[in-house]
């Protein structure tokens, strides 16, 4: 399904990534499975086999480039689709401990799928965030939250920072266009700063990536109703 082994290897190191062997049969077959399970289920529209090993791969994974995945951190993937950016990156750093949850059933059943296929060790919630983030068991108890959404900064950040632990740190990938001043706002209300904006580009598409750190608690009335959050966000 991927390009053989030694063309993504090549295209891996471009971006200063290493692949292994072992890594590689893996994404592969997710790849595979990707692709058979979009036939019925709106997973992707990205299904050429080199657009998947850099739009979707290499552009969930180059993420441990500018954050330190630590073996055992707990972090959490809000609104994750078909599992990117979090999945890909369990796959690389096998020792993260992951949480997966998204809106649709469907696509979590695929995910579950894939875990149990390449044996990976995750938790794939069918839930909304809003209300999972209210729950004690869930609510500040990340290390980092990730997320590859199109939704604005405000809105992305109370869906995601309300899961984060204090010290911990919402990590975004974002198109080049996102003026991050206009999250910062928000940003605060939630209890957290912008610490770094870079950006990068994959396959000559320009990408940014945005960390915001957390540094105290955020208010129990946040998140909000998810009307409220698109509606009249922070």
């Amino acid at each position: 399904m991927l390009p053989g082994y030694e063309k993504s290897k090549e295209c891996f190191e471009k971006y200063g990534l290493d692949l292994s062997a072992d890594v590689y049969e893996k994404l592969d077959t997710y790849a595979q499975m990707l692709c058979e399970t979009n036939k019925s289920v709106n997973l992707t529209a990205i299904t050429e086999p080199y657009d998947i090993l850099l739009k979707h791969f290499i552009d969930s994974i180059i993420m441990v480039k500018y954050i330190d995945f630590k073996d055992n951190m707990r972090v959490i993937d809000v609104g994750t689709g078909a599992g990117f950016p979090l999945l890909p990156i369990k796959i690389y750093k096998p020792s993260v401990c992951i949480t997966l949850i998204d809106g649709l059933n469907k696509r979590v059943n695929f995910l579950k799928e894939v875990c149990s296929k390449l044996n990976i060790e995750a938790e794939c919630l069918h839930e909304r965030a809003e209300l999972l983030a209210k729950k004690e068991m869930y609510r500040e108890q990340y290390d980092i939250a990730v997320a590859r959404a199109v939704s604005p900064m405000p809105v992305l950040a109370e869906y995601c920072l309300p899961f984060v632990k204090v010290n911990g740190c919402l990590c975004s990938l974002k198109g080049p266009s996102e003026n991050i001043d206009l999250a910062s706002n928000a940003i605060s209300l939630l209890g957290a700063e912008i610490t770094s904006q870079t950006e990068y580009t994959v396959n000559d598409e320009k990408r940014k990536i945005i960390i915001v750190k957390k540094i105290s608690h955020t208010s129990s009335k946040y998140p909000r109703n998810s009307n409220k959050i698109i509606s009249k966000p922070l």
